[in-house]
């Protein structure tokens, strides 16, 4: 690491730092005001963990904004046009999901609170004590994302709100026993809009993930390659909507759409997955290996569960999200290693030359 380098380092870690504390300044000014008058339950009707969870993902998503214009404001100005739009909607989309999974975290954290400190009631100076923090955790997070955000890290993201977005719905399940039948019984009832809120954003979160692999891509193989990079990022981008689909169209409500939905997910993942190995250069043998055996285990897993009847379908569906999330680990984790860290702005001014 060059001296040069290792000062930009260390000066955003002193912005970091400054940002933390502003965030928990701001989150406690606005928790006091917003949760003024008598003490209030952590959790239920008029508890402050949606109150505190809102302050603390609004300001996630300000200060992810404020760090992207800080530090990267000039990386897509030597851009065609066309690349351009595609980084500042990426941009949009996670400014959106820093906001919702830091909501979302704080929720499933009050919720773990309220089982452990049963009665706990909160005024004005604890609940924007506490909404301050959580602003500050979440704050700290998306400037450092802002700094420089890697494929790697939007993965990280992904899982990490697939299961805290998860969890959060299990814990306030109007129904106890929804494992019994699948994970779409989750969507349904009063606390419906937790999982199905989940989903939504990790469809937007999918999509902005096939637009980085993308990008990696590009600055791995050049303009050459980006009729088939196009067509990757677009097979991403239909799961991800086929994703979001899944949660706007609930089991309840729609239950022939849903599982329209649910099944395009399945097969537009397999289809992402199997023409992204096969496009990194060099095509990796973690990543060849790793994609045949996940595959191979989703064939299997299926055949068990409906030829055997091994397991529930609620099972089979946790065992392919895992396993879907082990190949995207190992994807990013290859894409870090092959691809330059430099921006490669493209010479094409448009998409359509050949």
């Amino acid at each position: 690491m060059g001296h040069m380098e290792q000062q930009y380092r260390l000066q955003g870690e002193a912005r970091a730092v400054w940002a933390t504390a502003i965030c928990f300044v701001l989150g406690t000014l606005a928790g006091m005001v917003l949760l003024a008058g008598e003490p209030r339950p952590l959790t239920g009707n008029g508890g402050l963990a949606l109150p505190a969870a809102s302050i603390a993902g609004v300001i996630a998503a300000a200060a992810f904004v404020i760090s992207t214009r800080m530090h990267r404001r000039g990386e897509t100005v030597p851009m065609p046009r066309w690349q351009a739009v595609v980084s500042d909607v990426s941009a949009i989309a996670l400014t959106i999901a820093f906001g919702a999974v830091t909501a979302m975290g704080v929720l499933l954290a009050t919720e773990v609170l309220a089982v452990g400190l049963r009665g706990l009631e909160l005024g004005a100076l604890g609940g924007g004590l506490l909404a301050g923090v959580a602003a500050a955790v979440g704050g700290r997070f998306a400037f450092g994302a802002g700094i420089g955000l890697r494929t790697a890290d939007l993965a990280g993201l992904l899982s990490g709100y697939l299961v805290i977005g998860t969890l959060f719905a299990m814990v306030t399940a109007a129904d106890p026993r929804w494992w019994e039948r699948n994970f779409s019984q989750l969507g349904g009832g009063a606390g419906s809009w937790a999982f199905n809120g989940t989903l939504v954003i990790a469809g937007l979160l999918v999509a902005t993930v096939g637009s980085y692999i993308g990008r990696d891509l590009h600055r791995a193989m050049g303009d050459g390659a980006l009729r088939r990079i196009a067509g990757i990022v677009a097979v991403w981008a239909a799961t991800g909507i086929a994703l979001a689909a899944v949660g706007l169209l609930p089991l309840h409500r729609v239950p022939i759409g849903h599982d329209i939905a649910a099944f395009a997910t399945l097969v537009l993942f397999g289809v992402a997955m199997v023409a992204t190995a096969t496009t990194v250069p060099d095509r990796p043998r973690a990543l060849v290996i790793t994609t045949a055996g996940v595959v191979l285990l989703v064939v299997v897993a299926v055949v068990l569960c409906f030829g055997f009847a091994l397991f529930s379908v609620t099972a089979l569906e946790a065992i392919v999200v895992g396993l879907g999330l082990l190949w995207m680990t190992t994807l990013v984790r290859v894409l870090a290693i092959v691809v330059p860290g430099a921006s490669r702005p493209s010479a094409r001014v448009t998409l359509r030359r050949a």
